[in-house]
């Protein structure tokens, strides 16, 4: 048996260490029940910022009905990758679906957002192409381009005119180019300028892709996302997004013309070496497309946005900093990750949670709160949540 003096794996324990001096200490929240806007984690009742759920669907029992009609007709799972005999007919009508829905000829699902958009990248471009990133594009996004072994140029964040110049400075490049944003910045909340970018990919021959994880269900006519939010519809070759998030379920998707979707099915790494989604999660998502596109998704969609100003607006009359969100995303800035995290350990036990985001998620320095607002929200869970933010925040000398 080998001892911990010639364990291979103790730097791990040292490097944790470390992190722990920081003040950077991490463990798990248990959730106790449903991901609801009020929670039970690790056995206290909290006010919940810190999901992905923006439209509540993950409770919605229209949803819950799809999902166990699917277990009884379908089984609980898949059995095969979709290439051999995992593809069900619950999953090919899932995909034509939400082509529908984004207004292209077709659509892959992913079991996540983060394999929709790495294999994507990955399989699309090879070691003589390009590729153009906005400077804070989702991890998922950066692995993408690394593992296609293209060059990758980054232009600051949001900044045409930086990304026209790399368009002019590479103008000439021999392979594919690929210019690649988020639609909406997880960390920052606010929104690409997409129809200056697609004209930029027009005017330097690039394919457009957008990773639209935290704009559908959220921006756009019923959630469509930031390409119909922005007017941009046949000007976007790739569009990614999840069903995570709004959807309120499970995995990613790719949409775009027939032949990217069929070569995808070929040669996207994880769609090709991963068991199929199973089919509760499959039916819960056409649920959930079917009630986005509908006057009850529009309502809760409203219903998101007017808590979303609420909110953001106390934020600001309390005097923290949000930055420049557009979305229901809200980041409340305090600096120092050590204090930061301080932050949300202190709001944890008077009853609010709202993880702390520091390095490397962030750049050191730019530690954050990331507030999630939610269509779930009460207006007085939004109320009593920013009078225990001020108070604590006050204590901290952070407002």
């Amino acid at each position: 048996m080998a001892t911990a003096k010639s364990n291979p794996l103790s730097y791990l324990r040292d490097q944790l260490a470390e992190l722990d001096a920081k003040g950077l200490h991490f463990r798990l929240r248990v959730l106790e029940g449903a991901q609801e806007s009020v929670a039970r984690f690790d056995g206290k009742e909290v006010i919940n910022l810190s999901s992905n759920n923006y439209l509540g669907l993950t409770t919605h029992k229209a949803l819950r009905r799809a999902a166990i009609e699917a277990i009884r007709t379908h089984g609980v799972g898949a059995g095969a990758v979709r290439t051999i005999a995992g593809t069900m007919d619950l999953h090919m009508a899932l995909e034509a679906q939400i082509a529908k829905f984004k207004g292209t000829e077709a659509c892959v699902v992913f079991q996540s957002g983060f394999t929709a958009n790495a294999g994507t990248v990955a399989a699309i471009l090879g070691k003589d192409d390009l590729i153009l990133s906005d400077e804070l594009n989702h991890a998922s996004i950066i692995d993408g381009c690394r593992l296609s072994r293209a060059t990758i140029k980054v232009f600051k964040h949001r900044d045409v005119t930086d990304c026209e110049r790399l368009c002019k400075e590479t103008e000439n490049w021999p392979g594919h180019k690929l210019l690649i944003t988020d639609g909406v910045f997880s960390m920052d909340g606010d929104i690409a300028p997409l129809a200056e970018l697609c004209t930029l990919a027009e005017k330097y021959n690039c394919i457009m892709m957008v990773d639209d994880a935290h704009s559908s269900g959220v921006l756009g006519r019923n959630g469509r996302g930031t390409v119909d939010h922005l007017g941009c519809h046949g000007r976007v070759h790739i569009q990614v997004g999840t069903l995570s998030k709004a959807i309120g379920a499970m995995g990613g998707y790719v949409c775009g013309s027939r032949d990217l979707i069929d070569f995808l099915y070929r040669r996207a790494r994880p769609f090709l070496y991963s068991t199929g989604h199973p089919p509760s999660v499959v039916a819960t998502c056409q649920a959930a497309f079917t009630l986005l596109d509908s006057p009850d998704g529009e309502k809760l969609i409203k219903k998101l946005w007017a808590n979303t100003k609420l909110f953001q607006r106390r934020l600001k009359k309390l005097g923290f900093s949000i930055g420049a969100t557009e979305t229901p995303i809200t980041p409340i800035h305090v600096g120092e990750a050590a204090k930061a995290f301080e932050f949300s350990r202190r709001l944890y036990d008077a009853g609010v949670y709202i993880p702390a985001v520091g390095f490397p998620t962030v750049p050191e320095g730019k530690a954050r709160l990331r507030a999630m607002v939610s269509a779930a929200h009460r207006r007085a869970d939004l109320e009593r949540a920013s009078a225990i933010i001020a108070e604590v925040g006050r204590t901290l000398g952070i407002v």
